[in-house]
């Protein structure tokens, strides 16, 4: 996967940050835009940046499986993101 330019990464992050912040994204679909703007492949992005396991990345990215509070945490740390409760308007 090429990574893209960095005129794209900025404005993909700030499309993720505003899905995010509106409640528009799943966790599933966050990860993978995460993923996506880094322009890694699932097993790179697992196992150099996240230090998890490419199936643990998948079932996230599916909406699968049910990961642990480290592994979110994990997740959400390229991106200066932490995990916590959000209130529901």
């Amino acid at each position: 996967m090429k990574r893209p330019d960095k005129e794209s990464i900025k404005k993909m992050r700030k499309e993720l940050f505003e899905g995010i912040d509106n409640g528009e994204l799943t966790l599933g679909q966050a990860t993978r835009r995460m993923r996506k703007t880094l322009g890694m492949n699932r097993r790179v992005y697992a196992e150099t940046i996240l230090k998890i396991s490419h199936d643990a990345l998948q079932d996230i990215e599916t909406e699968k499986g049910n990961p642990t509070l480290k592994t979110l945490q994990k997740v959400g740390k390229p991106f200066g993101l932490d995990v916590g409760f959000v209130r529901k308007e």
